[in-house]
């Protein structure tokens, strides 16, 4: 028995060091970005296409965080949903860069843990800030869930023509 409690620790520990260690290697969040003059450029672009913005705010250090962003470029569907109807901006939170005074503007999505999603409209408007691990299921991420929360939040679901008040 103490030999299987053992093996087990062993087990646990390895796969959580392989977790830091990929989260340790891939880097998709720049601490340098300027997070405001990225929004402003894609408010522009989101006008432009009547798209909304989404912000994955996370950091190189959050496991959850790059599962979250793998999951999403390996999904065909889930990434042709956000090419078309989003403007993704990674928005870093780590010890080099916390972007306190943008995430103030945000209203404090930080509260929920990492990574956290808000939603802008193309003015810019918060529009929703979505915990992540609603979006989860097992030891990744739900296709359904994800889906779900990326349509209900596009430009198409919040059209007032689709709500007519008669």
């Amino acid at each position: 028995m103490k030999k299987i409690k053992s093996i087990f620790f062993i087990f646990i520990l390895s796969f959580w060091g392989s977790q830091i260690s990929i989260a340790q290697n891939v880097k998709i969040y720049d601490p340098e970005a300027n997070v405001s003059q990225a929004i402003t450029q894609a408010l522009v672009q989101a006008k432009a296409e009547n798209k909304h913005l989404l912000l994955q705010i996370g950091g190189n250090w959050c496991p959850w965080c790059l599962k979250f962003h793998k999951f999403c470029a390996d999904d065909q569907e889930i990434s042709l949903f956000i090419n078309k109807n989003y403007i993704k901006i990674l928005v870093n939170y780590s010890k080099e860069n916390r972007n306190l005074a943008e995430l103030k503007k945000l209203e404090y999505p930080q509260r929920f843990g990492f990574p956290v999603f808000v939603i802008l409209d193309q003015n810019g408007k918060r529009l929703h800030t979505q915990n992540s691990s609603y979006l989860e299921e097992g030891d990744g991420y739900s296709k359904k869930k994800v889906l779900d929360f990326l349509k209900q939040w596009s430009p198409e679901a919040l059209n007032p023509n689709l709500y007519p008040e008669k």
